[in-house]
């Protein structure tokens, strides 16, 4: 019977770029050979991994999932729709989700063993994404969205009320989905970008012909929409996605977004 630790199998997956379970077999057949084992997985096609790790990989799938006041979302990356919307690929972001979901972020990290021997099972270059967790403070409410496109997630958003209900957290939540904002007020925005974004607009405004004393007017019209922008902007200036004569700041009336997180595959 072969004999080696976790750690020899930890040392083949890393030089090789094999999965958990495809190392522990190579190990086994080789009667613990390092060099064997490595000979082994090569042979039989398990040991490239590694070289898959530079391919891009913008495709992928997103999972959402509310466990109690918590909530999660995952982005779990790969490089073709094909793979994207496989059975397993999309059953590991949701068990991932629900993990993190139910123990907190850092189990994500317990899932590497799964993600590599999905990213030999698949042959692309699967990697965990973003990972984020809510879990709502005290008098908060917590909600989701999850747009699904071909059986896998593809627009994810958490998001966090204080006050309000969970109908309409889910709304904001559904606007967000929509309105992809970057910030939820204006103060957020970093003043560098702002100021950039006004030297555009007067330059933009000069040349439209327009007299040099209306200029600073135009341009400060011209901002405001830029904050009211979609996608991007600033969410409560947006107009609402179910109702485009208010604002997402009307809509909510005395409640307020404590944050948000959006996942969108490709963007």
């Amino acid at each position: 019977m072969a004999e080696f630790s976790a750690k020899d199998v930890q040392r083949l997956r890393q030089v090789s770029g094999a999965g958990m379970m495809d190392a522990k077999r190579a190990l086994t057949e080789c009667d613990g050979d390092f060099e064997a084992a490595i000979r082994w997985l090569r042979e039989k096609g398990l040991g490239k991994a590694g070289e898959r790790s530079g391919r891009e990989n913008v495709q992928g799938a997103v999972a959402v999932v509310r466990a109690g006041d918590a909530g999660a979302l995952i982005e779990l990356k790969c490089e073709t729709d094909f793979v994207a919307k496989s059975p397993d690929f999309v059953r590991l972001a949701e068990e991932m989700a629900q993990r993190v979901a139910e123990e907190g972020e850092e189990a994500a990290a317990k899932w590497s063993d799964a993600v590599d021997d999905l990213r030999i099972k698949l042959k692309e270059n699967i990697e965990l994404g973003r990972v984020v967790r809510f879990e709502a403070a005290p008098g908060h409410v917590l909600d989701t969205y999850l747009h699904v496109q071909s059986g896998r997630g593809v627009n994810g958003v958490l998001v966090e009320l204080a006050g309000g209900t969970p109908e309409l957290a889910h709304d904001v939540a559904v606007h967000i989905a929509f309105g992809r904002p970057r910030y939820i007020t204006r103060d957020e925005v970093p003043p560098e970008e702002v100021e950039q974004e006004r030297l555009s607009l007067q330059s933009e405004t000069r040349n439209e012909g327009k007299p040099e004393a209306a200029i600073p007017k135009i341009v400060e019209g011209k901002l405001n929409g830029w904050y009211k922008r979609v996608p991007g902007g600033v969410l409560l200036e947006q107009p609402y996605a179910k109702d485009d004569k208010r604002s997402v700041k009307q809509v909510l009336g005395d409640a307020q977004v404590a944050r948000f997180a959006q996942v969108v595959i490709g963007a």
